[in-house]
């Protein structure tokens, strides 16, 4: 990656924007990468704005690199007041804002984003108008309220789960 990249990412990651579960969303979508082994699940709340079913807020957890969560928080930010439709009608590319073109090397990063957008905005019926949350195109365990209790469902060893947040500057050999 190039430098200038790097730091958005970084500043990204600092100021993560939308990370967390957002209780009694409308829409939940969650996405896997089975060749890198990130997960990204989204949340999306709709409101009425106009006579339209606007998005009000959309949040996301991850369990993948940095640029998934740069991108991640970029794109939660970007569909913000737009309808289901106009959410999907975003190209991956549209997704990294701010940080602009990826690398090669990186745009499954943005793919992973729109695939957990679109499952949730894509789902079963009116995409404008989601009655329930939607279910996911990847396996996730049913009814896990979140990430780390969706990783802890499956076939961890026993005690969870050990999630460890690496400093800035140690080296992050998937990127």
């Amino acid at each position: 990656m190039n430098k200038d990249l790097e730091e958005k990412v970084r500043e990204a990651i600092r100021n993560p924007r939308n990370m967390g579960e957002l209780k009694d969303a409308d829409a939940v979508g969650t996405v896997g990468n089975s060749d890198c082994g990130e997960m990204l699940r989204m949340w999306v709340k709709y409101r009425e704005e106009k006579g339209r079913k606007v998005i009000d807020q959309a949040t996301f957890q991850s369990f993948g690199c940095e640029t998934a969560i740069a991108v991640a928080s970029m794109a939660t930010e970007m569909i913000r007041g737009k309808t289901a439709d106009e959410a999907l009608a975003l190209k991956t590319e549209d997704l990294s804002g701010e940080l602009g073109p990826l690398p090669p090397m990186k745009i499954h990063c943005a793919e992973l984003v729109e695939g957990a957008m679109r499952s949730a905005l894509d789902g079963p019926g009116d995409a404008t108008a989601p009655a329930s949350p939607s279910p996911s195109k990847e396996a996730a365990p049913t009814g896990a309220g979140n990430l780390i209790e969706s990783l802890n469902a499956g076939n961890a060893p026993s005690g969870g789960l050990k999630i460890v947040m690496l400093d800035d500057d140690s080296p992050d050999k998937s990127d």
